[in-house]
């Protein structure tokens, strides 16, 4: 049996006075041997499960490994942050976490250190916390107590080398995260500061997918305000062309429809590559999509000759799910305009019969992706044959 294994069927088995007194280890006055492997024994319970569902149950254990993240050993801080990141990764331990302790703060305090070599593991536990709406609210309400505020968070993302001992590249999902609030996105939205155009450009950054993905779900979740369309597609802040070129290809098209594009994707290179990752592929559809609720949206992004670009990328996808997601998209550029009444489709009374369908294919959808997601995570997986694991 694996020594993870044991500690799990261990901590089952624990009394009162075994948890008692392994709690009395993880304190910052402990030895350093002593409270090194007391912080490694617990670490081992958090990648289980089992482990993970008992230290819900101990927010005593919780506080103790916030607390150790200030230890002066650099091995019981990354043992402390390790297993933060493993519990925040399981959604039951969301409340306890952000309820029990004050690691929200301590995270944002230290995440505002230049110096602080483990901000990248901060920014994944916050990205893990933001999943859910309600423990969304509280990583957004303890950015405004502790007057840090959703506009530095910003700053810091786009400030290139902020901290030369991390990339911070998970502030990204964090974002998209945020933005699931109508509060984040209002701070993003808001046309005087300018948000919104300093992160389009991370759409097309190269050296990381978690950044450009967290970027287009930021951009995706701020779509859903309609109000915003015209703005967002008018020349004050131009989306379109940054949704469009990690879908636009190399392929040749016709003078005057390159003429009708927008300048930054006509007569593109023969070297052009579409964006690679799959999903940021479906997000980027879906926001485009989502520009075309309205009719201003429709007829904008209808005169940019949106569709070439689509009908050469149907050509190209090979992805189910993302060819759904760009013919859903081609329907509405090449469709008939809805008829009075019904020009905003983000407003649009759809009958109950109708709406219990569409949810129900949607629903299909989304467990068939779950499905192929985990077989190729399974097979990836997989050891070469002959090897261990």
């Amino acid at each position: 049996m694996c020594s993870v294994c044991r500690e799990c069927d261990l901590a089952t088995m624990l009394s009162d006075g075994e948890a008692k007194e392994l709690l009395s280890f993880l304190t910052l006055e402990m030895r350093a041997d002593v409270k090194g492997q007391a912080t490694g024994y617990i670490l081992g319970l958090t990648g289980n499960r089992d482990g993970c569902r008992y230290l819900q149950s101990k927010p005593d254990f919780l506080k103790a490994l916030v607390t150790l993240t200030r230890d002066p050993s650099i091995a019981i801080v990354k043992d402390c942050y390790h297993a933060l990141i493993n519990l925040s990764a399981d959604e039951t331990l969301h409340q306890p976490l952000v309820k029990e302790t004050d690691l929200l703060a301590i995270l944002f305090q230290n995440l505002l250190d230049p110096e602080y070599m483990f901000a990248d593991r901060i920014c994944t536990i916050l990205s893990n916390l933001s999943r859910h709406e309600r423990t969304c609210r509280d990583v957004f309400s303890t950015l405004q107590e502790q007057k840090i505020g959703l506009d530095k968070v910003v700053e810091i993302f786009c400030t290139e080398g902020f901290n030369k001992k991390a990339s911070l590249h998970y502030l990204g999902p964090l974002l998209s995260n945020l933005t699931q609030l109508p509060e984040a996105r209002h701070f993003i939205l808001d046309k005087d500061r300018c948000v919104i155009q300093r992160l389009l450009p991370y759409t097309q950054y190269e050296e990381s997918t978690t950044r450009r993905g967290g970027v287009v779900g930021t951009l995706r979740n701020c779509c859903f305000n309609y109000t915003h369309h015209e703005w967002l597609l008018s020349d004050a802040v131009d989306i379109l062309p940054y949704l469009l070129l990690p879908l636009a290809g190399p392929e040749e098209l016709s003078e005057e429809e390159n003429e009708g594009l927008p300048v930054d994707l006509q007569y593109l290179p023969e070297d052009k590559k579409r964006e690679d990752d799959p999903d940021i592929r479906k997000m980027l559809l879906e926001t485009l999509t989502l520009l075309t609720a309205t009719t201003v949206g429709r007829q904008i992004m209808k005169n940019k000759n949106v569709y070439p670009i689509m009908r050469e990328f149907h050509k190209w996808e090979k992805d189910p799910h993302v060819i759904s997601a760009c013919e859903k998209l081609v329907q509405v550029l090449i469709g008939d305009e809805p008829e009075a009444g019904m020009e905003n489709l983000m407003e649009v009374e759809i009958p109950k019969d109708v709406a219990e369908k569409l949810k129900e294919l949607d629903t299909k959808e989304q467990e068939q992706m779950e499905k192929d997601k985990h077989q190729s995570e399974k097979k990836q997986n997989e050891s070469p044959e002959g090897l261990e694991r």
